[in-house]
């Protein structure tokens, strides 16, 4: 389907302080929003590996006799009882699409930009709870890694990322990058992919399926208006931004718009068949849209309730 693209041109005459004034704005709501309303969610639904070692302690009534240390007890000759406590620690990563396609906006943000906000939500909550956090950045190629770490300062660093990257590519090859996360990162994470999933054919589908096997994906589809629908403009030249193809179209005319309108609602349904038969919860948040937080908190509070939380 053929994309508009809106994105502002940004000169390099203090383009550095620009960075720096959108990193900190966004810093700043980010922070309120995961302090006010979804660190808590995000404890909730993304737990840890597993039970970990903490101590051995003297047995108390009502401890159940298979945490008994038996061999500590044979040695002190009184019981005593194993402790264990959540281990908590995850690895995040958010894997960016930084494809021509994100470069649409036709509000107050592009979803280029909408992937920021996104990404220091996610970033940041992890960071409150003892996470790490990692970035990929892809186009049709993988084209900046950024390992996990943990810290506020890191989880900086991957939003200034987003924010100031120029990509070399311009179409889009999802399976690339979930190919890298399954050569990069052989223990489990939790994988945000966040994109707007314009990509010819749904290539990504078997990728998709073999890392779910290893990860947790969270597709976050990054959506905006004029995705699924035009606006009744008149006659208009449509350029594809990631391969360049132009269309003439007379957007006044009803049934163009209506035949656009239904090819994107039939993408939007293959989508979430494919989610759902890979058992994939997923979330759309839209770039036109003024509050990125609710439907992530939406998402939160449903695999909460999807999990038995």
């Amino acid at each position: 389907m053929t994309r508009a693209r809106l994105a502002p041109e940004e000169g390099a005459p203090g383009r550095a302080a620009g960075l720096v004034r959108r990193v900190r704005r966004i810093e700043l709501a980010a922070r309120r929003a995961v302090e006010d309303r979804l660190s808590g969610q995000y404890h909730s639904v993304f737990k840890g590996r597993g039970m970990e070692f903490a101590e051995v302690r003297p047995y108390a009534p009502g401890d159940e006799v298979r945490a008994v240390d038996w061999n500590v007890s044979a040695r002190t000759g009184q019981l005593h009882v194993k402790r264990f406590v959540e281990e908590r620690e995850l690895t995040v990563m958010v894997l960016c699409d930084a494809s021509a396609s994100t470069e649409l906006g036709s509000g107050a943000r592009t979803k280029a930009e909408l992937a920021a906000e996104i990404a220091a939500l996610l970033a940041l909550s992890a960071v409150a709870n003892g996470d790490r956090v990692g970035l990929v950045l892809f186009t049709d190629r993988v084209e900046r890694f950024v390992p996990p770490r943990k810290g506020r300062r890191h989880a900086l660093r991957i939003v200034s990322e987003i924010l100031s990257f120029r990509p070399a590519g311009r179409r889009t090859a999802i399976g690339a990058a979930l190919e890298f996360l399954r050569r990069a990162l052989r223990r489990r994470t939790v994988a945000f992919v966040l994109s707007d999933f314009v990509e010819e054919g749904a290539a990504f589908e078997r990728a998709l399926r073999v890392a779910a096997r290893t990860h947790e994906v969270v597709p976050v589809r990054l959506e905006d208006a004029l995705d699924a629908a035009l606006p009744a403009a008149g006659l208009a030249w449509l350029e594809d931004p990631e391969t360049g193809a132009v269309l003439r179209g007379d957007l006044s005319d009803p049934g163009v718009r209506a035949r656009f309108a239904e090819a994107a609602r039939a993408e939007e349904e293959a989508l979430r068949r494919l989610f759902l038969g890979l058992d994939l919860d997923s979330v759309s948040v839209r770039a036109d849209e003024a509050d990125p937080v609710k439907p992530l908190l939406a998402f939160f509070r449903a695999r909460a309730r999807r999990l038995g939380g």
